[in-house]
């Protein structure tokens, strides 16, 4: 009996069949990447924070030694630095994730109306993603520094200006509102960094374009022949309608924060630091390092793990 070629076996296939069989196709490519360039990486890391990573000039390799627990020990209970900035990056994340989805949403509702120069606006907004690379910021901060001579000899006057605000009459303000102060300390500090995201927003507002633009403007016109407001409509058809891109946001901005923080920085760091050893032998801290960026890892998923558990009882889809 001669064997089916691939068609033929989908040609066999029940519609439901099909489908899973397309999409199965659509993210092999996927499957593959993450086998071969992220799984394969996890290992390496997973086994190099179990060991002493000793470097052999001789063969122009390195060498594996044996350190059990010791990494973790040394980084959670002996190095208090790290267990500091993990507590703080994970609160940073915290509070900057509500602020890039508010103002991405916000920003992508504005866009989406029909105003003269819509494209060109819509690409000034995602120039932070395209400046954001790594060769673009070395470029901007070495022109920066040819053109001023160095940062020395820029005027305190201006460092000033450029480094922070002056908050007294906002916090003044608000707190003659009756507000209470962590409010107001939170709303300070949003407004102190809404350089950083504006930065952090290019993508979300891509991906709230796309979610508006799906929704069928007839649920609009029902809405408006049924009397319902702008308010209304907003609440009952644009936010259910883009909740789950709401929550696709979520999942990117904080992996995208997270990856920023200053842990992480550390972590990085830490990877091009020499140690000795108890023999008194020289070693990279890669083990080290490996152990950082695992419990580091680890926080960020048990964050998305509740970030998702929390946004799923809220997520409706449309069919």
């Amino acid at each position: 009996m001669e064997a089916k070629t691939l068609g033929q076996r989908r040609k066999g296939l029940s519609l439901r069949g099909r489908e899973v069989f397309s999409g199965f196709m659509f993210i092999s490519p996927w499957i593959i990447g993450i086998l071969l360039f992220f799984f394969l990486n996890l290992g390496q890391s997973i086994l190099f924070s179990f060991n002493d990573i000793i470097i052999d000039p001789d063969v122009g390799g390195f060498n594996l030694r044996g350190a059990g627990l010791s990494h973790y020990y040394h980084i959670l209970f002996v190095d208090g630095s790290f267990n500091r900035e993990l507590a703080d990056s994970i609160v940073e994340m915290v509070a900057s994730v509500p602020l890039i989805i508010f103002f991405s949403l916000f920003m992508a509702i504005l866009l989406n109306r029909a105003f003269f120069g819509r494209g060109l606006v819509r690409a000034i907004f995602f120039l932070p993603v395209i400046m954001a690379t790594s060769a673009i910021e070395g470029s901007l901060e070495l022109i920066m520094s040819l053109m001023m001579g160095g940062v020395s000899s820029v005027p305190p006057e201006v460092m000033q200006a450029e480094s922070g605000f002056d908050a007294t009459s906002i916090v003044f303000m608000l707190s003659e509102f009756g507000i209470p102060m962590a409010i107001v300390e939170y709303i300070v500090d949003a407004i102190a960094m809404l350089h950083d995201v504006i930065r952090a927003s290019g993508v979300q507002i891509l991906i709230f374009l796309a979610a508006l633009q799906a929704i069928p403007p007839s649920m609009y016109e029902v809405a408006q022949i049924e009397g319902a407001t702008g308010y209304e409509s907003f609440w009952k058809i644009t936010i259910p309608m883009v909740s789950p891109l709401i929550l696709t946001n979520m999942v990117y901005t904080i992996v995208d924060t997270f990856a920023r923080s200053e842990v992480i920085e550390s972590t990085r760091n830490m990877m091009f630091t020499t140690v000795t050893l108890a023999d008194g032998t020289s070693a990279m801290a890669f083990g080290q390092s490996s152990a950082m960026a695992l419990v580091s890892s680890i926080a960020a998923c048990v964050v998305l793990l509740v970030v998702g558990w929390i946004m799923s009882k809220f997520v409706f889809y449309y069919n």
